[in-house]
């Protein structure tokens, strides 16, 4: 797996990719192809094989609404395309994400924010090192998130 830019034809992909329910709160169809390409966006494609199978993002879009957020960390998320979900992939998408994220930004920290239901990467994100910090309600829906940091050394 390959962290690389994000172009027009993989950002119409994504905006596409429907999750089954509870997971739909991971869907990215309110968003645009256009802000996941821009550079305030954050967004990178995941490919492997040339073939896209996922994106991971870098700033403010890991953030949701409701959570307690500052400078400490840099936030990042990003998901699996949705036949791809649940396979065991989880682990390396993510590491593939950290390590370019870096190599990129060299954080203190990074932070991720999961749905707390989500026991499937609320398990992937602790093998990596990442320590439980807040809890909480998302303003948008009262859903629970949990947000985890971990520190990076260098």
């Amino acid at each position: 797996m390959q962290i690389v830019p994000m172009t027009d034809a993989y950002a119409a992909q994504i905006i596409t990719w429907q999750y089954p329910a509870p997971y739909d709160c991971y869907d990215m169809t309110s968003a645009t192809a256009a802000f996941l390409t821009s550079q305030e966006g954050g967004f990178f494609a995941l490919v492997r094989d040339g073939e896209l199978i996922g994106f991971r993002s870098f700033g403010a879009d890991g953030q949701v609404p409701g959570g307690s957020y500052d400078a400490s960390a840099l936030d990042t998320g990003g998901g699996l395309r949705p036949d791809l979900t649940g396979k065991g992939l989880g682990r390396q998408a993510i590491g593939a994400g950290l390590e370019y994220g870096r190599r990129e930004f060299a954080p203190a920290a990074f932070r991720v924010t999961v749905a707390s239901f989500n026991e499937r990467a609320l398990k992937v994100v602790r093998s990596l090192g990442f320590v439980r910090t807040e809890s909480f309600a998302a303003l948008a829906d009262g859903r629970g998130y949990d947000i985890l940091v971990r520190a990076e050394r260098y």
